[in-house]
C-alpha cells in the first residue's frame, strides 16, 4: 500500500524532508503524499519514516492502494537508478 495523509494532518511539514523519494509536498490544506514515488520507505528504512515523525501519526497506508515489498522496491530501483539495492535491503515487511 502506498502511505497516505489523513486530514488529521496539522500541516506541520515534519515529514516532507523525511521522504527519500522526494514524494511528500505541501498541498491546499494539508500535506500529501504521491503514490506514485511512495515506496514506504522499502529500500531505505525498516519503517515508514514520514510515519516516525508525524506528531499526529496521521500518515498512514492506503488502504485503496495495496502493494506488496515486491512493487515498493522496484519503484524505489526505478525513482533510484543510481543508487544499488542489495537483496537485503531494509524494509518494514521484514520484520
Amino acid at each position: 500500500m502506498a502511505t497516505h495523509i489523513t486530514e488529521e494532518c496539522i500541516n506541520c511539514g515534519a515529514c516532507e524532508p523525511e521522504c527519500p523519494n522526494e514524494a511528500i509536498s505541501e498541498g491546499d490544506e494539508i500535506y500529501v503524499i504521491d503514490p506514485k514515488l511512495c515506496t514506504e520507505c522499502v529500500g531505505f528504512h525498516e519503517y515508514e519514516a514520514c510515519q516516525a515523525v508525524c506528531p499526529v501519526e496521521c500518515c498512514l497506508p492506503d488502504p485503496n492502494i495495496r502493494e506488496d515489498e515486491s512493487v515498493l522496491i522496484a519503484r524505489a530501483r526505478e525513482i533510484h537508478k543510481d543508487k544499488t539495492f542489495g537483496d537485503d535491503f531494509p524494509s518494514r515487511f521484514k520484520k
